[in-house]
């Protein structure tokens, strides 16, 4: 799917999908963006499907977020998110080579700065936190977390591709490394994720954690007393 959506966008046409189907990952190999072919257990493939699966936990937030009637805003920069993720997917799909016969799509540092700048102007808007939160809420904020968590694992295979393939470019196909910035851009993603659940709450306030499940703590008995209370004295307490 990327590597052919990459090289039609490429040539400068509109993708053009006419199958869906092609019986060449049956052997349990699939390609790559540059026409290699790879396990698909490999870890260049683990990260950028992991970042297709954070993409369709987006959209259905967005879904979700749009039924809420949240901020237009909010909506506009999950959809910007949503086509940048599609473009990380393109980039860890692809081995970084020092020469490419067209030039592939790469995660860039603005995009970066963009997150970084979209968080700090929803943080904003907030109160500062002063507990751990739970996700839930609204049905927006629910799906956000969970979009949250798949991009913290998209980060990590990232990472684990990296620590495989390394950053340095490769001469022949299906050698060469990973963008480290597309790492940088799953981080700071899951930040704004998490910083959109909160914002997707302001009408009904965040889900606060509440340590031991809110259930009462038994004291502790005064050091030296040699007295303490038995199972049935503390379920009695705490019913």
């Amino acid at each position: 799917m990327y590597s052919g959506a990459r090289c039609v966008w490429e040539a400068g046409h509109m993708v053009n999908l006419t199958r869906i189907y092609t019986r060449t990952g049956d052997d349990g190999t699939t390609a790559l963006g540059d026409f290699s072919r790879t396990a698909k257990t490999d870890a260049r493939l683990a990260a950028y499907a992991d970042a297709n699966e954070a993409n369709a936990a987006v959209g259905v937030a967005v879904v979700a977020l749009t039924t809420q009637a949240v901020r237009n805003d909010v909506v506009a920069t999950l959809r910007r998110v949503q086509n940048e993720l599609f473009d990380v997917g393109a980039d860890l799909c692809v081995p970084l080579h020092a020469v490419y016969d067209y030039p592939p799509l790469r995660v860039q540092q603005p995009w970066i700065d963009d997150l970084e700048a979209d968080c700090d102007r929803y943080l904003a808007e907030l109160e500062p936190l002063r507990s751990f939160i739970l996700p839930g809420g609204t049905a927006g904020a629910a799906y956000l977390h969970v979009a949250t968590t798949i991009v913290r694992r998209a980060e990590r295979s990232t990472w684990a591709a990296i620590e495989h393939y390394g950053t340095d470019d490769g001469v022949e196909r299906g050698e060469g490394g990973v963008n480290p910035l597309a790492a940088t851009y799953l981080n700071r993603l899951s930040d704004l994720l998490f910083v959109l659940a909160r914002v997707a709450n302001l009408p009904t306030g965040d889900v606060l954690w509440q340590p031991g499940g809110g259930r009462v703590q038994p004291s502790k008995p005064a050091r030296g007393t040699g007295t303490g209370s038995s199972s049935a004295e503390v379920r009695g307490r705490l019913s």
